[in-house]
């Protein structure tokens, strides 16, 4: 299979089938034990946990900004960029709200958007609407199918019916068959 820049990739099935262990092997932190994965020399791997992490008293412009000026840009055009990247995500309102005041939600596309301004070849999203409600799993969905990018591979494991149809792509893992 080959996964290909500007698509969305969900990656579904039972507990236990690896989707997590996939999302690993892609970002090369584990090594396959069987076949091979492909991926190119120079690739960046960004990643989205489960649980959105981030620095309690900063503001949400600093999270994205942060990429950006790790980029060289000047902190002006990094804050510009950000704030067009929060908007992209429906959190402009929101730049200037430390993280610890964000809702899940809102931190969840935050995470989402900072994980974007890493300017990633693959995007690598685990659960991210897992612990949300549905209101505010829906703006997660919504920020995700925002997502595609003409030079990005993204893929996003979920137990999530609403998250998988956000995907523009569907990998469906099963169990192996038992030898019984």
């Amino acid at each position: 299979m080959e996964l290909r820049s500007g698509r969305v990739y969900s990656l579904t099935g039972p507990s236990g089938t690896g989707k997590s262990t996939l999302l690993a092997l892609l970002a090369q932190w584990l090594k396959p034990a069987e076949g091979i994965i492909v991926v190119p020399k120079f690739s960046r791997a960004g990643w989205v946990f489960q649980n959105p992490h981030g620095s309690p008293h900063r503001s949400a412009r600093d999270h994205v900004a942060l990429p950006y000026l790790a980029q060289g840009l000047s902190p002006r055009e990094a804050d510009r960029r950000a704030d067009s990247m929060l908007d992209t995500f429906g959190l402009l309102p929101s730049a200037d709200r430390p993280f610890r005041e964000l809702s899940g939600g809102e931190a969840q596309r935050l995470m989402l958007a900072r994980g974007l301004a890493s300017s990633p070849d693959l995007f690598l999203v685990d659960e991210p609407t897992a612990q949300l409600d549905r209101k505010t799993a829906t703006a997660v969905n919504a920020a995700i199918s925002a997502i595609v990018a003409t030079e990005t591979i993204v893929v996003v494991a979920t137990h999530d019916l609403d998250t998988r149809d956000a995907c523009t792509d569907h990998l469906r893992l099963q169990a192996p068959e038992s030898d019984a």
